[in-house]
């Protein structure tokens, strides 16, 4: 444990994330409601969320830097939501900003921490090709780019072509999920990420039975994986850790053991996750290191409320799992 918190150390890297930054209205609930069922709530919060502000913030927060592209509304969210990634330590000088509401969700959580989460795009629809292409020579000065699918699709397929192309290891999150990927996204990512249902999706194989993951087969999935295009990837899957898959390497199928915490808000532990990736593979970790180092973090996320709001830095991380 205390080797590959030591990697924290190492984190220094440059990382361009493109994509998406939203309010995120939370409340708490005992449990989450049923169908046309109303349940009494706690206090609500807006707190500073977004798949990519997330993976941002994260990855800045750990002491990577990081370069935010997307689209902020006229409203009052948007100041809020610059200030918090700059807060973070994200440049958002790139930010473009449009006439509209700003991105939202609504977020119900349980006294388990599970969560649902309703998206409105707002501003996010507004990241087009177009402005990709403006900023090309500032996005492509970092060395890897994360991508999730809260932005246009064409605008992430045409970001991860130019990034690629321009050298850089793009490192492609496939969420909120898409089954069906454009060819020439998946041609220009490198890596993939993905959490078990997503990645049985994807590749039309069967769940196991009971929910028994350890007795999944794993060798089957790689070699579907790599038929579909990618040779690296990783698969979360939740509590019970995640999987890395690196045909570079021996063993190429890789298991990486759950950091177990009280979890009291899960919101934006897989964006943590990604965040951390990226800020590794940036610093030169391997893709087994930054899945480690990604655990630990995303469980210290679990143990505070909100998304941004939950990140530890480096040093916090190292004081909680000491």
């Amino acid at each position: 444990m205390n080797q590959i918190l030591d990697k924290l150390e190492q984190i220094h890297g440059s990382v361009s994330v493109v994509g998406s930054m939203n309010a995120d209205y939370t409340v708490t609930t005992e449990r989450l409601p049923g169908p046309g069922e109303t349940v009494t709530g706690g206090p609500l919060q807006v707190l500073p969320g977004g798949k990519s502000g997330n993976q941002a913030a994260a990855a800045a927060k750990l002491g990577a830097t990081v370069r935010m592209f997307g689209a902020v509304g006229s409203d009052s969210n948007a100041d809020f939501l610059l200030t918090q990634l700059a807060s973070a330590g994200v440049n958002t000088d790139g930010i473009r900003k449009v006439l509209g509401p700003s991105g939202t969700t609504v977020i119900t959580v349980d006294s388990h921490g599970e969560n649902t989460i309703v998206y409105s795009p707002g501003s996010n629809a507004n990241v087009t090709v177009e402005y990709i292409e403006s900023h090309r020579d500032l996005l492509t000065a970092s060395s890897v780019l994360g991508l999730c699918l809260e932005s246009p699709l064409e605008t992430v397929t045409a970001c991860a072509t130019m990034c690629h192309d321009a050298g850089m290891k793009v490192l492609l999150n496939d969420s909120p999920f898409i089954a069906t990927l454009p060819s020439e996204l998946i041609a220009h990512a490198d890596i993939l990420l993905v959490n078990e249902h997503e990645l049985v999706q994807l590749l039309h194989i069967d769940e196991p039975e009971d929910d028994d993951w350890d007795a999944f087969d794993w060798a089957q999935a790689q070699r579907r994986l790599s038929e579909f295009g990618f040779d690296q990837a990783i698969v979360t899957l939740g509590g019970d850790g995640s999987v890395v898959f690196d045909s570079t390497v021996e063993p190429s199928i890789i298991r990486i053991a759950p950091v177990r915490v009280d979890a009291v808000d899960t919101t934006g532990c897989g964006d943590s996750f990604m965040g951390t990736v990226l800020a590794s593979l940036a610093s030169g970790l391997s893709l087994e290191e930054s899945a480690q180092l990604a655990s630990y973090v995303s469980a210290y996320a679990a143990t505070g409320y909100g998304a941004q709001a939950s990140y530890g830095t480096a040093a916090q991380i190292r004081e909680r799992f000491r």
